[in-house]
């Protein structure tokens, strides 16, 4: 498979090859000012590439690492039965360390381990080689279109003229194709709405301005770029007449985990009465999980913020503290856009209804 993506001209991840194959990866550390591909011919480097946010965005790293699992098992079909299973459990652990917020992450590797499962004992270890590497380009394809269904749901919420907020980056780049939140603002556009949106730059990785406006602006998009301490300003003006948003762990009540800041812009849209939309495919929900104080939140080396992009900015020495993510509590969520519809109001009976139980 290889996903165009919204824009012919790139791609986020594809598999190239059949088992032996490998997965190339676009280098968003490199964005917005070079694209450039990063081949994957086994599993470390993968690992190293989800952690250093090469590949980022919870559907994408879900997707990846699908792939990765048929990284991890290449040349494993000479091995006993038992021992190809020790590899898989070893694989799936291993990149599932990789980071520890995005239950898409999680999701996924379950699935390939599920897959494999069912073929146990039943066909030879190079037919399930092959098997594993279909079960990966199905997350891929059904990725997409869950992204495409996000979007049709979504639109509906936005009017001809509105102007919109957006925070980090859940456009293409960081699921298989067209996005979660930006593929809400995509499809408006499709049906001729035209858009204002301001995006926040997203401290401390920028984000939004290396790479949502990125992609906006090659799509055409009305696009203002703004300092994240900004955006109390622009809804005090009118400027905004909702925020739509990704997500990297949704609990069963609706408490949604995505970049941090995200909670903060809830704040400032409940306090100026502007809705607040979370976009994300059902895989992102974490029905374990009662409530958001159980997602894990990743924090991140402290020179991304004391030495962002090279350039030392702090005192030599300074504590830091430097989560990744936060989490919104559903009461500031007006509705969740998922690939079934959108669940409004936010609760534990709404996810049960259209997620399930």
């Amino acid at each position: 498979m290889n996903s165009s993506v919204v824009d012919s001209d790139f791609y986020t991840l594809r598999w190239v090859g059949d088992v032996d194959g490998r997965l190339e990866l676009l280098d968003q550390t490199l964005l917005p000012v070079e694209v450039k591909y990063l081949p994957c011919d086994d599993v470390d480097t993968l690992f190293e590439a989800i952690r250093s946010l090469r590949v980022r965005g919870a559907p994408a790293i879900g997707v990846a690492a699908a792939y990765g699992v048929c990284l991890g098992l290449r040349g494993s079909q000479d091995r006993t039965e038992s021992d190809f299973f020790f590899k898989l459990d070893e694989v799936c652990r291993y990149l599932a360390a990789s980071r520890p917020t995005a239950v898409n992450l999680f999701w996924a590797l379950d699935r390939m381990r599920q897959a494999a499962e069912l073929q146990r004992g039943l066909v030879p270890l190079e037919v399930l080689q092959a098997m594993l590497l279909d079960e990966a380009r199905r997350i891929h394809e059904e990725d997409a279109a869950m992204c495409r269904a996000i979007g049709a749901h979504g639109a509906k919420l936005l009017n001809d003229g509105d102007g919109v907020l957006t925070h980090c980056n859940a456009g293409a780049l960081a699921t298989s194709e067209y996005g979660t939140a930006l593929a809400v603002l995509y499809a408006a556009q499709e049906q001729g709405k035209r858009l204002q949106v301001f995006v926040d730059e997203t401290r401390p990785l920028l984000q939004g301005s290396r790479l949502t406006a990125w992609e906006l602006d090659r799509r055409g998009f009305d696009v203002t770029l703004i300092c994240d301490n900004m955006a109390a300003q622009v809804m005090r003006e009118g400027r905004v007449q909702a925020v739509v948003v990704g997500a990297d762990r949704i609990a069963s009540n609706g408490d949604a985990a995505n970049k941090i800041g995200t909670y903060g812009v809830a704040c400032l849209a409940k306090m100026h009465e502007v809705p607040f939309y979370v976009a994300a495919p059902s895989s992102t929900f974490d029905l374990s999980l009662t409530d958001g104080f159980g997602i894990p939140i990743e924090e991140r080396d402290p020179r991304e913020i004391t030495h962002g992009f090279g350039k030392q900015t702090a005192p030599t020495g300074v504590k830091v503290y430097n989560p990744a993510f936060d989490v919104t509590p559903a009461k500031l969520i007006r509705g969740i856009i998922c690939e079934r519809g959108v669940i409004s109001p936010v609760d534990a009976d709404g996810i049960g209804r259209l997620i399930g139980s």
